[in-house]
């Protein structure tokens, strides 16, 4: 088997470790920094390499810690794996995407007791799981973006034939897997790349310290590293697309920045393999751009998430106006509008938050709205709360329809965060597991620092070390069998089965969303093609003068609600929505 690591760090040499004995390998004569050398090896065989006779450290390309970062790898035969299901034929912009953490999705929190509720997720209509980062990390609990293996699964959740049998079964069932990849940052502990070559500059920082090197001298081999990662969860795992984390955070001033060439290597992947591969970012830039084609000036990536969008909503169904949310609350109504009809809130205006301008407009006539996705709820805007508390804790059964109708019916792709569908009362806390206890320590002490700053009482804010605090946000499915929750998920099940059967519920064309709304009655509408949606988010019931053609028909409602008569007017309960069509 063929042994390479790339460790231009290594002065004189470099030493294969496998199964307790040492393999001396060979500088490769046409790949600076690179070293290779041939042993033989098997599938979960461990191996690892000792540089300049220092300690033995686990392969950066690793595919299998089974130990933890901080053992040796194992090698990974992808090959003897014999795939059951056949890849569905998915479209992004079609989609319904689910977004979960496998390790409070079940109270098992494996990859393998996750697959066995998929059936669940096929019967709620959802097209794509969207996992969480699986990268390996130090302990056993963890949101996932402190992984400091790129290549390799973590092994609490299974490792990598439990990410297979996963895949296999989602696919088996007609669902896509979208999986969340960090390249912004590695973990602060754990991480052994440093030792082997410049993956890291000081030129640029992050929020997480010194930034992944994608523009410094040794970039190239550092951005086929995580270029060749992605790809690997694309073939190796038949994943069907990837979730690229805070892609504002990859400080990147080549020319042909990254994420151009991660795009066109997914689309050659897709294309030699016949598949539908994409590529979603997260992105806090609100440019347009992001998701602009190559051939027409942008980087190419497929989809974007659109904070925007959920920023108003949330301002709109709960009044906040701290933070971020100052701008949305202002005119909580007219903000979901523009997000709407033109994406981005911010842009191109002041934004108070930031103290400047900020965004770019969308061009509607050109841009299709699969571009973006929306939703009411995510990991982030969940569990970057102090409590983690969900948007169930404090608004009414009628409210959280109101947000389902918007999301589901709107223009983005929608995304639904696990529970969601039955307005989870569970909350989804910022948990870790560090193993360095001056990290623990110092990570509860900053996670009550910066809520303190907001008002919080120390005692209020969960203890991210604590397990209990992993244990709260574990999903509990009771709830689904007892109001609200049960109509609830009735709820979504009907909205989302509208979606797949309306086809002006995929339309791309963003310029043909018309809305109308009411800033102080709290109502809002809009049409897309023949199916119109109102939502009313006042205590009162509303009359709304929609107009009528006389072939009005109500699709779904939350209450009871008749279609416009000759009069044109829709009498709308409170909080509540409907979605009709004149078509």
């Amino acid at each position: 088997m063929l042994f390479e690591v790339w460790a231009p760090h290594a002065r004189d040499r470099v030493t294969l470790e496998l199964n307790g004995t040492g393999h001396p390998l060979e500088r490769d004569a046409e790949r600076p920094g690179w070293w290779t050398g041939v042993a033989p090896a098997a599938d979960g065989d461990r191996y690892g390499y000792s540089l300049d006779g220092g300690p033995v450290l686990p392969d950066p390309r690793a595919r299998r810690l089974p130990d933890g970062p901080g053992g040796l790898a194992a090698v990974v035969d992808h090959s003897a794996y014999t795939w059951r299901s056949e890849v569905p034929r998915l479209r992004l912009r079609s989609g319904v995407l689910y977004e979960l953490h496998l390790g409070t999705f079940t109270p098992e929190g494996t990859l393998d007791a996750a697959a066995a509720r998929l059936g669940e997720l096929a019967g709620l209509g959802v097209t794509h799981v969207e996992l969480m980062p699986l990268c390996p990390f130090p302990g056993v609990r963890g949101w996932g973006y402190d992984g400091v293996a790129p290549w390799a699964v973590h092994e609490p959740y299974g490792g990598p034939a439990a990410l297979k049998r996963f895949v296999d079964a989602a696919h088996g069932l007609g669902l896509g897997v979208v999986l969340d990849v960090v390249h912004n940052h590695l973990g602060p502990s754990g991480n052994h790349l440093p030792s082997f070559g410049p993956y890291f500059t000081d030129t640029h920082h992050t929020p997480w310290g010194a930034a992944v090197n994608l523009d410094a001298a040794g970039s190239d081999e550092v951005r086929a590293y995580f270029l060749g990662s992605a790809l690997a969860w694309l073939r190796d795992y038949r994943i069907d697309g990837l979730r690229l984390d805070a892609v504002h955070a990859l400080v990147d001033t080549r020319a042909l920045t990254f994420l151009e060439e991660l795009s066109a290597a997914v689309d050659e992947l897709a294309k030699e393999q016949g598949r539908k591969h994409f590529l979603i970012a997260e992105s806090d830039s609100a440019d347009p751009r992001t998701t602009t084609p190559r051939a027409a000036g942008g980087l190419g990536i497929h989809a974007q998430w659109n904070d925007d969008f959920h920023h108003a909503l949330h301002t709109a169904l709960t009044g906040e106006s701290q933070s971020y949310y100052g701008d949305f609350a202002l005119a909580p109504m007219a903000a979901l509008a523009k997000t709407l009809t033109r994406v981005f809130f911010h842009d191109g205006t002041y934004s108070t938050f930031r103290a400047r301008h900020h965004g770019r407009p969308v061009d509607r006539g050109r841009t299709p709205a699969h571009r973006f996705l929306g939703y009411a709820q995510t990991h982030d805007q969940i569990g970057n709360r102090a409590t983690g508390d969900r948007l169930s804790a404090t608004l009414s059964a009628g409210l959280l329809a109101c947000a389902a109708a918007l999301v589901l019916t709107g223009p983005s792709v929608p995304m639904l965060f696990m529970g969601e569908e039955w307005g989870a009362k569970t909350p989804w806390q910022y948990f870790t597991d560090h193993t360095d206890p001056e990290l623990a320590e110092a990570v509860r002490r900053g996670r009550r620092r910066e809520f303190g700053a907001e008002g919080w009482a120390e005692e209020d804010v969960p203890d991210p070390q604590d397990p209990a605090t992993r244990d709260r946000s574990v999903l509990d499915r009771t709830e689904r069998e007892r109001d609200p929750h049960k109509r609830l998920l009735a709820w979504h099940r009907e909205l989302i089965a509208l979606r797949r059967t309306q086809p002006d519920l995929t339309d791309p064309d963003l310029a043909g969303v018309k809305v109308a709304y009411d800033e102080e009655a709290r109502w809002l509408a809009f049409r897309r093609g023949d199916i119109r949606v109102a939502v009313n988010l006042g205590k009162e019931p509303v009359d709304l003068a929609l107009g009528s053609n006389g072939r009005d028909r109500v699709l779904a409602a939350w209450e009871r609600t008749e279609a416009p008569g000759r009069d044109g007017l829709l009498r709308l309960p409170a909080e509540s929505a409907v979605v009709l069509t004149d078509g």
